[in-house]
């Protein structure tokens, strides 16, 4: 698979190769590109961190945050908040509750729903890693030096929108 950091390699390739490209769209220019190349490589960055310590994926960091957050909700409430696909929030709290960092409880009212919640063992580990992921945090911001504080102006003011029209 392609590495989204080589995009600009492979386009200077075809372009010295004579070959015209299908429209004049810059791609690496384009905000959404940038924003989704971005967030993939800082989540990426401090997934290295946390897989090291405790052997966790993605899905798995972002439903430990969530309920470190929330306390304890439902797979539903993680989907809509993280905004990752209900099966992958089900199969990521699964593997949780496995290595002991989640406890499921069938909701007693309606029993289709099934409530997540850190066990002592994940809100330990929840702990151990919120130092790690602030430093992590003050590292990708120190990149940004003076600028920092702009951008976290800037992309709060998106996040905020529910639909960007």
């Amino acid at each position: 698979m392609l590495d989204p950091r080589d995009i600009h390699a492979v386009i200077a390739n075809v372009t010295n190769m004579g070959i015209s490209t299908v429209s004049d769209f810059d791609l690496e220019a384009f905000l959404p590109y940038q924003l989704s190349v971005l967030a993939a490589r800082v989540s990426l960055g401090f997934s290295d961190l946390y897989k090291q310590k405790f052997g966790i994926s993605i899905p798995e960091w972002r439903v430990v945050a969530h309920l470190s957050h929330a306390g304890a909700v439902s797979v539903r409430e993680i989907h809509q908040r993280v905004d990752m696909d209900k099966s992958k929030v089900s199969r990521a709290a699964t593997r949780l509750e496995v290595a002991g960092y989640v406890s499921k409880t069938v909701n007693g009212s309606d029993r289709r729903l099934v409530e997540l919640e850190l066990t002592q063992k994940g809100r330990n580990m929840i702990a151990e890693l919120t130092p790690i992921a602030q430093e992590y945090e003050q590292r990708v911001l120190a990149t940004l030096g003076e600028h920092a504080l702009c951008f976290r102006t800037a992309l709060d003011t998106l996040l905020v929108e529910k639909e960007v029209k």
